[in-house]
């Protein structure tokens, strides 16, 4: 039995943030709550909703990985990416896959504060299963934050190796 439960728990600190678990929700839907498809999409490089977005998911730095989390008591990637939009009344999708698929295509030179970030953790594998949301750009800098399975919510670089080879895709959601 001890075994057994050493196993499950090495188990879920090695795996990825694959949020793939699908959650329920009622049909009815807040007025204020705003789909991406509906969301008018401007040049501006920075608006007040980016910042209270990032602003939103930085109060969660430090708070420990759980996996399906959305709150203070744990926190998964793409619960942190749904729940730092929700500040803004804007709904995505769950899951890491459904967010991949989200927003708009960037290249990774054009990435804005906001911008979510893909990953691909697993080796030998291109099959996104981790994302993070840019929260600083510059010329040849990119620094966003993410929830890792590790070490809970927090900011990287995607300059670090394990980063920039991880790297699949970016997407624009506002």
């Amino acid at each position: 039995m001890r075994k057994i439960t050493y196993l499950l728990l090495l188990l879920l600190t090695i795996s990825a943030c694959k949020s793939t678990k699908s959650t329920s929700s009622s049909s009815k839907k807040s007025p204020k709550t705003t789909t991406v498809s509906k969301i008018n999409k401007t040049d501006a490089p920075e608006s007040a909703s980016i910042k209270n977005i990032i602003k939103t998911a930085e109060k969660y730095n430090g708070v420990r990985y759980k996996y399906g989390g959305t709150s203070k008591s744990g926190m998964d990637c793409s619960g942190l990416i749904t729940t730092a939009y929700n500040s803004e009344n804007i709904a995505l999708p769950r899951t890491t896959g459904g967010l991949a698929t989200t927003g708009d295509w960037v290249d990774v030179k054009e990435v804005q504060k906001g911008d979510l970030l893909f990953f691909a953790t697993k080796k030998n594998s291109r099959h996104i299963n981790h994302v993070g949301m840019v929260t600083e750009s510059r010329p040849g800098y990119v620094e966003f934050i993410h929830a890792s399975t590790s070490k809970g919510v927090m900011t990287s670089e995607l300059s670090e190796k394990y980063w920039y080879f991880a790297f699949v895709q970016a997407r624009r959601i506002l």
